[in-house]
């Protein structure tokens, strides 16, 4: 029978429940489980996909083409198991189903309410998820802070959850704040109790607690926040901020967490550690040999969560180079109004991710033409890979006004065009190209150095292509299409052969990135701008 963690947050949001929830999944699979995990938000929007990055943040991409949470990236990073359409529900979904339900006539003329007809299919999500997944145990984050109006039906079907599978079977681990107070140089727990204490009035009572805080906590003050939240002493797990969030794993298995939860599921497995996550991740993290400067050139700067799994990528990357890799974040639009003036001299990498909208455009396209008449190593993401296609377009085969139809409905030279299928979309959201598709690499190019094999499987987000109709002269001028989407002629990847590092693609390889794997794009991109930091 799969074993159910619900994970909740108190006090204030952004405390880290996303890497809390995947450093417990992280510790649990190294006790020789098969963990999953899920997310429930509570936001009424369907799915992430039609809101802005500068709101929620990076929307991330399932390999069956579901947009979700950007925690589902947390999730992949820490754990093996890969993230599915089931693994992410919201507000929006669950009404969606049960309004659609009524509308059949499947509840045969009922009253319907939140409860027990939003709860009973909020915890058929969370079966569904376990069931898909062979999961032997669920990790389940619910969205939001405890007290929040949004989260309320959440909570219930978590509280209902542990009556019907069983005491031992499920288990609720509570994220919360300790703040300092500096003036009276004291930590107060009163900002948790309140925060368990509206838990117990929804009919939770946290097993686990981890306390965030700046300063260690002293046995009394673990003593009193058992006393006061109920809680066993061993279970007050103290989370201070870490180096790097690949040692959460770490801190959280020195204090014993993962035999907490094995003796409230009663179950045994083999004692184990995680030294090779140690040694070859966290280690390499902390203390590089190495470092290296690297320019993000994006139009969502403004937000840290807006490029995650980008920033992520770059830092297993890192990893794997043992060097630390220094992310300098350039808005685009910074470059549009003042040029590129000193923004990039000090990188050894250029890197230009996706996005939606005309804004920022053009300093895109400027800092890709620096990149590539200054052969300095380069690498475009989506957005990214069509900006390339454009600056080359122009400036290097004479296309003054070539243009993406989606910024210039009346481009003369529309080098990148809406897909035919797409033309009569009309709902927004789940409707671009989603999900994982096959690509053909083109031998002897760099690509298929990069990947060392002729077809690879990636994950897309998008509606606007190539236009093969200038292919033919893109070629002569010499831009390299190394990889093709077979079944449609689709155009995935481009490079430029006389540079050291030109590679931009229409996908998103950073979904696919791990600490102890990186995505293969990411790693020779930084072992290459360390190259050119020597030269």
């Amino acid at each position: 029978m799969t074993k159910y963690i619900f994970t909740t947050g108190g006090v204030i949001s952004s405390l880290g429940k996303g890497i809390a929830s995947a450093s417990i999944g992280k510790i649990m699979e190294s006790r020789g489980f098969k963990v999953a995990m899920m997310k429930l938000d509570p936001y009424i929007n369907v799915d992430p996909g039609t809101m802005n990055p500068y709101q929620h943040g990076e929307v991330y991409v399932t390999e069956d083409g579901a947009e979700t949470d950007l925690d589902l990236g947390h999730y992949e990073r820490f754990i093996n198991t890969e993230t599915t359409k089931f693994s992410n529900a919201t507000t929006g979904q669950v009404y969606n189903a049960v309004i659609a339900r009524e509308r059949r006539g499947d509840y045969l003329g009922k009253t319907i309410q939140v409860i027990p007809h939003i709860t009973d299919e909020i915890k058929e999500r969370i079966r569904k998820a376990a069931h898909v997944s062979k999961a032997e145990i669920l990790i389940i984050e619910i969205g939001g802070t405890v007290g929040d109006i949004e989260s309320l039906p959440f909570l219930e079907a978590a509280r209902q959850f542990r009556l019907e599978v069983g005491y031992h079977n499920a288990l609720y681990v509570h994220l919360t704040l300790i703040p300092y107070v500096r003036s009276a140089e004291e930590i107060k727990t009163k900002p948790t109790q309140h925060s368990v204490g509206k838990l117990r009035e929804i009919g939770i009572q946290p097993d686990i607690l981890i306390c965030r805080t700046e300063k260690a906590l002293r046995d009394d003050i673990r003593e009193k926040i058992s006393l006061f939240c109920n809680v066993n002493k061993d279970a007050v797990i103290e989370a201070r901020d870490a180096e790097s969030i690949y040692q959460i794993p770490l801190v959280f298995k020195e204090q014993g967490l993962d035999k907490i939860i094995l003796g409230q599921f009663q179950l045994k497995s083999k004692s184990t550690d995680l030294k090779d996550w140690k040694k070859k991740v966290v280690q390499r993290a902390i203390h590089p040999r190495h470092k290296v400067a690297v320019a993000v050139v994006g139009k969502y700067i403004g937000l840290q969560d807006a490029y995650k799994s980008i920033y992520e990528s770059l830092i297993h990357a890192g990893i794997h180079n043992d060097t630390r890799v220094a992310i300098k974040k350039i808005d685009s639009e910074e470059i549009e109004k003042h040029g590129i003036g000193s923004l990039l001299d000090d990188v050894s990498g250029i890197l230009v991710p996706g996005g939606f909208g005309y804004r920022g455009i053009e300093g895109k396209i400027k800092a890709i033409r620096y990149a590539r008449e200054n052969k300095i190593p380069f690498l475009g993401l989506c957005l990214g890979m069509q900006c390339a296609v454009i600056e080359f377009s122009r400036n290097a085969c004479g296309l003054k006004r070539a243009n993406s139809t989606e910024f210039d409905r009346k481009a003369k030279y529309p080098v990148i065009s809406l897909l035919e299928e797409q033309k009569h979309v009309k709902d927004m959201g789940g409707t671009m190209r989603l999900g994982a598709y096959p690509c053909k690499v083109r031998k002897g190019s760099l690509a298929y150095k990069v990947y060392k094999k002729g077809l690879i499987l990636e994950r897309h987000r998008h509606r606007y292509e190539f236009n093969n109709k200038y292919k033919n002269l893109l070629e002569k001028k010499g831009m390299v299409f190394s990889g093709i989407y077979p079944k449609k002629n689709l155009v995935e990847m481009v490079e430029i052969s006389n540079h050291p590092f030109f590679l931009a693609v229409q996908y998103h390889p950073e979904f696919k990135s791990k600490p102890d794997k990186p995505h293969p794009l990411f790693r020779d991109f930084i072992t290459t701008a360390l190259k050119h930091q020597k030269k």
